[in-house]
């Protein structure tokens, strides 16, 4: 049963009311609507708890897709915690602190891709810094550049929304695609753009934050080279 994926809309949604219609053979949770951002695109999935009426609550340590065309999500809970049934009404509740670090490099990572205008071969979210690996055909690349410009981005505080298009709009317009590792879920008839005014536009399921301000200061930690082209490139919040 698709799950209603409440972040792709409001990635600040911290909680939702929902109800158990699932149960996995690996012990996945599955609800009629969730918060939680599952396991996809480099960004890790969001753990939290799931909370009943009567006081109990249970840990969950990630959200993954169960199927390719990532429309249901399973909840996995932490060892030891308590069985629930289909038909439960639950609170699902995530790490918001954690969610909201990974929201804004996941952002950042989206205004170093403008930065560096490459083939992105890999990618990781994670709380506090992240890393995007380039199809880069000659080196040099320079930290302290590479920060400055973020910066002056980051300092135009441009909106970030998101849009819906067709797959078949998608397919006419395969230079939005960035990524050659990722490639953006198709077979739902729709797909979903990240566009950051003036700055950036590209297929993401991943959460953002709304402005491009939010994210504070960035500084590129790293540079490393991954292969004969391929450069691994780390940002972290400073």
């Amino acid at each position: 049963m698709p799950t209603e994926c409440l972040f792709r809309d409001d990635s600040y949604r911290k909680d939702c009311e929902a109800r158990v219609v699932a149960l996995t053979e690996q012990g996945g949770i599955v609800l009629d609507r969730t918060v939680f951002y599952a396991n996809s695109g480099g960004q890790p999935g969001d753990t939290g708890a799931l909370l009943l009426a009567d006081g109990t609550r249970l840990a969950i340590a990630d959200a993954i897709y169960t199927d390719k065309s990532k429309t249901e999500i399973a909840h996995v809970a932490a060892p030891g915690a308590p069985a629930l049934k289909i038909g439960d009404v639950v609170r699902a509740a995530i790490d918001w602190d954690k969610r909201y670090g990974r929201m804004k490099i996941h952002t950042a990572l989206h205004l170093l891709s403008v930065v560096l205008p490459y083939p992105i071969t890999g990618a990781s979210v994670g709380d506090v810094d992240g890393r995007a690996d380039f199809d880069i055909p000659e080196a040099g690349q320079d930290k302290e550049a590479i920060t400055a410009k973020l910066a002056e981005m980051i300092a135009t505080d441009a909106a970030v929304s998101s849009r819906w298009i067709s797959d078949a709009e998608l397919e006419a317009n395969p230079g939005l695609i960035k990524s050659m590792s990722v490639r953006p879920p198709m077979g739902t008839g729709r797909v979903r753009l990240i566009e950051i005014a003036n700055l950036d536009l590209q297929p993401c399921g991943g959460t953002h934050v709304r402005t491009v301000g939010e994210i504070g200061a960035v500084t590129v930690t790293g540079i490393e080279k991954k292969g004969k082209q391929n450069r691994r490139v780390r940002i972290a919040l400073a």
